[in-house]
């Protein structure tokens, strides 16, 4: 998978950067100086293009996932990460991940197929990955969700059942609501950060 990695101090986490839809790697790095300039960063481009544009999966079309994809591409994102741990020498189970819209939603995947892939996550504008699916224990895991009251790519409702499916699996999730649609703000980042530093 393209990506960026950038070593950072060893007492901090890999920040596991995932960009939304037509991003690329180069998108969240800003984000991440925010969140902790000092932590290790791994930015990875999506290896799905649609009509041009990056994404991690497909969908069949806005709001509607294709989930036999959506499966397939978290088992690569998930071996990646292993991968990339044994190549710079981190620690696999150190590593957070900030996604954002498509990124967020891999991201979210990630927690909702393996216990043991993230040690945390700041989800921004998310949605519910998968329904009817029967997440793994994640005790104490940290969640992070930005969300849009007027979102019109992710409903309101996608929040709440993401943040009940979370908790329902033992993870400690943090909901802050914006009164916005699906854009990601300065505000949004200051308050993840705030978050992260809490959480750390």
């Amino acid at each position: 998978m393209h990506h960026i990695y950038k070593e950072g101090a060893s007492n901090k986490p890999v920040l596991l950067l995932l960009h939304g839809t037509g991003g690329t790697e180069q998108d969240l790095l800003p984000i991440a100086q925010m969140i902790d300039p000092e932590a290790s960063v791994l930015s990875v481009r999506g290896n799905v293009s649609e009509n041009g544009m990056p994404r991690f999966f497909r969908r069949i079309r806005e709001g509607v996932f294709d989930i036999e994809d959506l499966k397939a591409r978290t088992v690569e994102l998930h071996e990646f990460i292993g991968e990339a741990a044994e190549k710079y020498g981190f620690d696999r189970n150190n590593v957070l991940a900030i996604g954002y819209s498509n990124g967020a939603n891999i991201a979210g995947s990630l927690l909702f197929h393996y216990s043991d892939s993230l040690k945390g996550a700041i989800l921004h504008h998310p949605m519910v990955p998968l329904r009817d699916h029967k997440l793994p224990q994640l005790t104490d895991v940290p969640v992070f969700i930005g969300a849009g009251k007027n979102d019109p790519i992710c409903p309101p409702e996608e929040t709440t059942d993401l943040d009940a499916l979370l908790s329902e699996a033992g993870a400690n999730v943090e909901v802050k609501w914006y009164q916005r649609g699906h854009q990601l703000t300065e505000e949004e980042v200051i308050d993840a950060k705030k978050w992260y530093d809490s959480n750390g």
